[in-house]
């Protein structure tokens, strides 16, 4: 039976007294990874809450989406106590059902805990004076690289500060070792570099107030041409999402820029190549760039149909608001910390034997007071379908440069969105 508790045992429960108060069940949806490093942390939650079973069920991430929204659209029939939602699906949920999800705030979450997130992964999920989801995971880019073939290949990945430097070193690399990569994209079916290169320059597909559509703004339009580049000079191989990890463990590439989170899939999938991997900054389009930008993350939020909200928030606070519940999830899965006193903790700062004694969290996570935040709006499904569409055009030759095409872009979005194109 799942119990609720009253607002003084819920005070004492998330303050410093005995959480001896808080019980009941609490069920999480969430996918692959993310739902691991979610279970890792039932442990240290149970040490402060030891009458709550926490049940986390791995859906599969478009399972998740798909049976969250129809759960929202029947009034909240099926849902669980908490839903992981992916940073840039989350205003879909919040613009279609306001009333799905439970504002934060009347659970306690203060200002001041807002605060202790960055601005670019809270602002999606907060809509006016409501909070309907807490931080989870950020995706800080970087480039994750082959020390050996770099090596082989005499390129050094301290000069590659710019994109030119990566097609040029990608160049050497490829040269120096037959059969390899300098990188994998799936063009056809994803547009994480044309995303992090906009994110790079400050540019994104929406205004940051949502009002209007930018995607063809001439930041946007530096950043579709340099993809265009890399894959004409021949440096970018095709491939998926489970290809890519194929290439990892068969030695077939030598780079790839990915969110932070990028790590523990390196790490646990390819766990044969202890010690080959290291990690630099993003290329900027310039030297003298930022090389900070971020792709991917999600939230947690709770529903409003939750018999159990306080335990659900209890274990919000704990895992997503303690140091100690977000280094659980990237000591065993990689699942970067938003939270900013995350990038403190002693963990941070220690050299990894699977990355060759290399500090990487201290050099990934220091870019994220950097990043420009990216509005997603409730568009985002719909402008990303466009933008993989022309982008695949673009790259063929459909189009004569990146302008014609993210006009094109722009274009389509506005009939779909009923969104000004932003002059």
């Amino acid at each position: 039976m799942r119990i609720t508790m009253t607002c003084a045992a819920l005070a004492l429960a998330l303050g410093s007294a005995p959480a001896f108060a808080q019980s009941g069940e609490i069920t999480i949806w969430s996918w692959n990874v993310a739902a691991s490093s979610l279970k890792a942390t039932v442990a240290g939650f149970n040490k402060q809450f030891p009458d709550v079973k926490v049940t986390v069920q791995d859906l599969g991430n478009q399972p998740t989406y798909d049976k969250s929204i129809a759960g929202c659209a029947a009034g909240g029939v099926g849902l669980p106590d908490i839903v992981t939602i992916e940073n840039g699906e989350a205003e879909n949920y919040w613009s279609q059902f306001p009333d799905c999800f439970v504002d934060l705030h009347t659970l306690g979450y203060t200002a001041e805990d807002q605060k202790k997130f960055p601005d670019f992964k809270r602002t999606e999920l907060e809509v006016g004076d409501k909070a309907y989801a807490m931080p989870w995971d950020s995706g800080p880019v970087a480039a994750f690289y082959r020390r050996d073939f770099y090596e082989k290949a005499g390129v050094d990945p301290a000069s590659i500060k710019t994109w030119d430097d990566f097609i040029a070193a990608g160049k050497k690399i490829q040269a120096a070792n037959p059969g390899v990569s300098m990188t994998n994209a799936d063009f056809n079916g994803d547009s994480e570099f044309f995303r992090m290169i906009s994110n790079e320059q400050g540019c994104a597909y929406f205004a940051e107030d949502g009002q209007s559509i930018t995607i063809n703004q001439p930041k946007c339009v530096d950043a579709m041409t340099k993809v265009k580049e890399m894959k004409d000079a021949g440096i970018v191989s095709s491939a998926d999402w489970g290809t890519k990890i194929t290439n990892n463990t068969a030695g077939t590439v030598a780079t790839h820029v990915y969110g932070g989170w990028y790590e523990g899939t390196i790490r646990t999938e390819s766990a044969g190549e202890n010690g080959k991997w290291g990690v630099y900054l993003m290329p900027s389009l310039t030297a003298d760039g930022p090389r900070a930008a971020n792709l991917g993350g999600s939230s947690l939020a709770i529903t409003s149909a939750s018999k159990n909200k306080e335990a659900a928030y209890a274990y919000l606070k704990y895992t997503l608001g303690t140091n100690e519940g977000q280094i659980t999830m990237l000591k065993d899965f990689g699942l970067v910390p938003s939270l900013v006193s995350a990038l403190d903790d002693p963990y941070v700062a220690q050299g990894l034997p699977y990355w060759g004694g290399q500090a990487v969290w201290k050099d990934i996570l220091g870019t994220l007071p950097k990043v420009v935040p990216s509005r997603g709006t409730q568009f985002q499904s719909d402008a990303e379908i466009i933008v993989r569409a022309v982008q695949t055009k673009y790259l063929a030759g459909g189009y004569p440069d990146a302008k014609a095409a993210l006009d094109d872009a722009a274009s389509q979005i506005a009939a779909a969105t009923g969104l000004p194109v932003k002059s």
